[in-house]
């Protein structure tokens, strides 16, 4: 049988404000094997990906006072685990990771102006704030889906849900996208880069829809 899943806002709340160990020691055993398996698709060496959680655990100890703003803490532990991968990669290896947001720009040097930059790293924030305006649950799977390319059954693993639920968790967070991001564009905000985010989103669905057939 199946163990429940603890409250991990609970915990954490506890871990943020009371200093409590005995929280912090059942969110470490709770998520622990999953972000391994996690940053294993990163990195592929299963040590460098114990190593990789280890410092992700012991940073957000260390860091608990200041972490009193997290809302998902699954969410937030994921996400840290693949920034963490990320910069492994790009200090131990020659791969080159690209913002698939602006993978079909211009990317000569003329076109990196600081407008530019100031832009796109605009819209990625609204992006973002809008990720944050998700359910935990269905922000955290389409972050591991659409930021992480991982497969409707590996998210299903981590998560210990269904991938039907998965599934449905991508598609309420597709929709509730799409309405936030759409009235940027009645805002001035750049049509052609908002426009790919929210085709990204779109495509993301279909994408994933067909492949879950």
């Amino acid at each position: 049988m199946k163990a429940a899943k603890p409250d991990l806002v609970v915990l954490w709340n506890k871990i943020c404000l009371e200093d409590d160990i005995k929280s912090f020691e059942q969110l470490y055993r709770f998520l622990y094997s999953r972000l391994i398996k996690f940053s294993i698709y990163y990195v592929v060496d299963k040590q460098a990906a114990e190593d990789l959680v280890t410092e992700v655990f012991v940073k957000c100890w260390e860091n608990r006072a200041a972490s009193t703003h997290v809302l998902n803490p699954e969410s937030y532990f994921f996400i840290a685990v693949k920034n963490q991968s990320l910069k492994y990669l790009k200090k131990n290896s020659s791969i080159t990771f690209i913002d698939l947001v602006d993978a079909e720009e211009d990317v000569s040097v003329t076109a990196q102006t600081p407008e530019y930059i100031f832009e796109t790293k605009e819209l990625h924030r609204q992006l973002d704030f809008a990720i944050a305006g998700l359910a935990p649950q269905a922000a955290t799977v389409f972050r591991l889906i659409k930021e992480s390319g991982m497969k409707y059954k590996e998210v299903a693993e981590l998560l210990n849900i269904s991938p039907r639920t998965v599934q449905t968790q991508l598609f309420r967070a597709i929709a509730k996208l799409r309405l936030i991001l759409q009235p940027l564009k009645d805002q001035g905000s750049d049509e052609k880069k908002l426009g790919k985010i929210i085709s990204l989103i779109i495509l993301v669905g279909t994408l994933s829809f067909f492949y879950f057939l």
